[in-house]
């Protein structure tokens, strides 16, 4: 315990004077422990110094029985080397005698094999004089082995006379196996009965000699076979290339006619299989060499039947000797597509069956591939596909222009008998002539893959490329075009679009279709890349196309904003000619709005109805963006406008408003509603805002027009003042104090016109208002009063006018319907 602890522990033990008289029994209890605590500590230094005498003896006594054992074990490493020393010198004799008896059994084994080989050699001979093949190829296995044991004695004379005896017999041998080789196919194994057979068994000879015998003996009688097909087919006459079928029809007859007798040679030797391969180089130098001397193009005919016949009996060869079985055409998927033309099969059904049977056939390649590992024959790694049919691959380019040429009158055939209307119980709203296209073209290459896929197909690719640009081209034609000429540009047409209620269904249909041709294109390019050679593969890409008809895309919607722009012509027109300055009172909406109402719920249905979700939303921001600002730079255009025509155009501008905010749900599609009711809000507020200064009195038009559009410019500003009627004199003034004071102008003149733009634009927040001149701080008390007191003149507050206006407000209250009450509804 530490010394804080002694005390407390003391206090504890005697916290009272009377408790003292307990010390001295307790001191005498401690002294007793203290006592028997040393006595403890005493034996135990006393065992302790008597264990380490202890172990110093015991340590010694381990030293000394180590050093016994080590004399021990020099003793017993002595007395083995003794031994040793003495069973070497008892066997030193034996080992003598040992080796003696070795070479003496090595030397009757050699000289017993040496005799064996003498007498097998001399009977070799004597077999090969005669040409008893069938015992001589016995012999020769045996000579073979016999002298495979005299590798180490090439220097021993006797065996290199052996040696080079036994060379000039199997020299003898092959001479009389080719001689005899030499008379099959010339008729007389039909006059010797024993011919056959003696071949037969040379051939047991020949595969007991070196292999290069076996492989210049096939070859001989390969160009042998095939020296009467080159005499043939090398002539005037057969030297075409509509004779090629009759070149097949020699080999296949050969075979067939000589199967019987090929029996002779064994089937490890694969001599039909040999004479095949050099069969297809044979023909393919004779054909490269035809084709190269056609003075003029090839006739397609002929050269396609001539293709498609080498194909047919590359198939038959791969199959013979291939042991696969291949699927015959990689387009017979298009042949279940003009099925399904004539059971009313939707767009989507035709491209999911074409995709699945394409990846059908792709999975059967790679089978394929994997099969040829495991053929039987030598030299399984051959192609017999393409060995050649190859030789064709430069000269397809007339077949490439075939196909061009006729898919192009095919498309010109179909864009003239386009209605350019929809079927009824269609399924889709494309037209049906995008359909027909892409049919054609998969047609097309169904015929190419089953010819090539090599260089030649990616040719015919890049036709179909031309051919899709060729087809968004008329569909970009037939988009409706804008006034031009002279006349146009008098009469203030130049660049309108004129648009009926079938030119908009029109160009909706031209909207999905190219959407359509879009998306098939693409998936037609990733078909071709799987078929195509992978070395061409790569170079598959239909971005180009893709694009022409994103452009087709774009150009139709924004055709369709400038029909619409076209048609409200008339009202923007018909708002500048309603007499603003002499109105008397404030009635129900425009004419005019009336007429706007009415265009948009005439066409709006059918376009949310034809147009997917992403144009139609791609098309409402263009309109609004359009529509917006041209109804506030039409406020310009009028001559003058009262209080109350300012009452009135306020009211028919919030109706604008409240018709273009139901323009989603009037075509049904409400996904994009928020942001275009955003942009719709801000951009009509505009217009609101330049009523309200209009509204404003003379002597606060300035603070109110800073305050409510901080962005407008100085002739903005007079033109405002020309619409209020003012007088130049009284505008002078005021313009004067307004250029002193300074405007915060940052903004383009109202001269400057909206400009709709070919991509999708996000709307871009109003700036906050500014002051550019810090001078006009000390002029505007608060400009919260002054947004406070624009918004009472919006409201017409103690006018005359406006009080004409409640009235009528009030009893368009009990209303049900009408504009009008929407707008209090709103």
């Amino acid at each position: 315990m530490d010394k804080s602890s002694a005390l407390e522990y003391i206090n504890q033990m005697f916290p009272t004077e009377a408790s003292l008289s307990g010390v001295e029994p307790l001191m005498q209890k401690i002294h007793s422990e203290i006592r028997r605590v040393d006595a403890g500590i005493l034996a135990a230094v006393r065992q302790q110094s008597n264990s380490g005498t202890k172990a110093k003896e015991d340590l010694a006594a381990a030293t000394h029985a180590v050093e016994e054992l080590m004399y021990k074990i020099r003793e017993i490493k002595t007395k083995a080397e003794q031994s040793e020393t003495m069973v070497q010198e008892i066997c030193r004799d034996i080992k003598k005698l040992d080796f003696a008896k070795k070479h003496i059994t090595t030397t009757i084994t050699a000289l017993h094999r040496l005799t064996m080989l003498v007498s097998a050699v001399e009977q070799l001979q004597v077999m090969a004089s005669k040409r008893q093949y069938k015992e001589a190829a016995a012999q020769l296995e045996a000579v073979n082995q016999l002298c495979s044991h005299f590798e180490a004695y090439r220097d021993v004379p006797k065996i290199t006379e052996l040696r080079e005896k036994f060379k000039n017999i199997k020299q003898i041998l092959k001479s009389h196996v080719f001689s005899d080789f030499s008379s099959l196919g010339t008729g007389k194994e039909t006059e010797e009965t024993n011919l056959l057979q003696q071949l037969s068994d040379a051939c047991l000879v020949v595969d007991a000699l070196e292999p290069s015998v076996r492989e210049d003996l096939v070859k001989n009688f390969c160009s042998r076979e095939l020296t009467s097909y080159r005499q043939i087919f090398e002539g005037a006459e057969l030297a075409k290339l509509d004779k090629a079928e009759r070149r097949y029809a020699w080999i296949k007859r050969r075979l067939r006619t000589n199967e019987e007798i090929w029996k002779i040679f064994p089937p490890s030797w694969h001599v039909a299989y040999l004479l095949c391969i050099q069969f297809c180089k044979m023909t393919r130098t004779q054909l490269v060499e035809i084709l190269d001397n056609l003075k003029e193009k090839p006739d397609v005919g002929t050269l396609l039947l001539a293709l498609q016949r080498t194909l047919e009996f590359e198939e038959e060869l791969a199959e013979k000797f291939g042991g696969d079985t291949r699927r015959k055409d990689i387009g017979s998927d298009i042949e279940e597509v003009d099925k399904g033309e004539n059971n009313s099969q939707t767009v989507s059904d035709i491209r999911k069956k074409y995709e699945k049977k394409l990846a059908a056939n792709q999975g059967s390649g790679t089978e394929e591939k994997d099969g040829n590992k495991d053929l039987s024959v030598p030299g399984a790694g051959f192609n017999f596909r393409g060995i050649i049919s190859s030789c064709f691959e430069p000269h397809l380019t007339v077949y490439v222009e075939l196909e061009e040429k006729t898919l192009m009158e095919n498309l010109e055939k179909l864009v003239q008998e386009e209605t350019w209307d929809i079927e009824d119980g269609s399924q889709t709203n494309v037209l049906s002539s995008s359909v027909q296209v892409f049919l054609i073209i998969r047609r097309s290459l169904k015929r190419c893959s089953a010819l090539t896929k090599n260089q030649t197909l990616f040719n015919l690719f890049k036709v179909f490329q031309r051919i899709l640009k060729a087809y968004a081209t008329k569909l970009f034609a037939r988009l409706p075009k804008g006034g031009t000429g002279i006349v146009a540009a008098a009469t203030g047409m130049d660049g309108q679009i004129k648009t009926s209620d079938r030119d908009e269904r029109v160009i909706c249909y031209i909207v999905n279709t190219a959407e359509y041709c879009h998306k098939t294109s693409g998936e037609l390019a990733e078909n071709v890349s799987k078929i195509i050679d992978s070395q061409l593969s790569d170079a598959v890409d239909m971005s180009e196309v893709q694009d022409e008809f994103s452009a087709v895309i774009t150009k139709a919607l924004i055709t369709l904003v400038h029909g619409l722009e076209t048609k409200f012509d008339a009202e923007m027109a018909a708002m500048t000619r309603v007499p603003w300055g002499t109105l008397e009172s404030v009635g129900d909406q425009s004419e005019y709005v009336n007429g706007i109402n009415l265009i948009l719920t005439s066409s709006i249905p059918a376009l949310g109805s034809l147009l997917s979700p992403i144009y139609f939303q791609f098309f409402l921001d263009k309109l609004a963006s359009s529509l917006g600002p041209r109804f506030y730079l039409n406020i310009f255009k009028c001559k003058q406008i009262s209080e109350t025509g300012a009452q009135q155009m306020l009211l028919d501008t919030q109706a604008v408003k409240t018709i273009l905010l139901e323009i989603p749900s009037l075509g049904r599609q409400t996904s994009g509603a928020a942001s275009y009711s955003k942009f719709v809000s801000r951009e009509m507020s505009k217009a609101e805002a330049l009523l309200k200064v209009i509204l404003s009195p003379v002597d606060s038009v300035a603070n109110t027009y800073r305050a409510l559009l901080p962005e407008g410019t100085p002739l903005e500003f007079q033109r405002i003042l020309e619409l209020k009627g003012l007088k130049k004199a009284d505008q002078q003034s005021i313009l004067d104090d307004f250029n002193k004071r300074g405007s915060g102008i940052t903004q383009p003149s109202i001269t400057a016109t909206p400009v709709v733009q070919a991509t999708p634009t996000a709307p871009v927040a109003p700036a906050a208002p500014t002051v550019a001149n810090p001078a006009s701080v000390g002029v505007i008390a608060s400009r919260e009063d002054v947004l406070t007191r624009a918004a009472a003149l919006g409201r017409g507050a103690a006018t005359t006018g406006f009080k004409r206006f409640l009235a009528l407000t009030e009893a368009a209250k009990d209303r049900k319907d009408g504009p009008f009450r929407k707008l209090f509804n709103a």
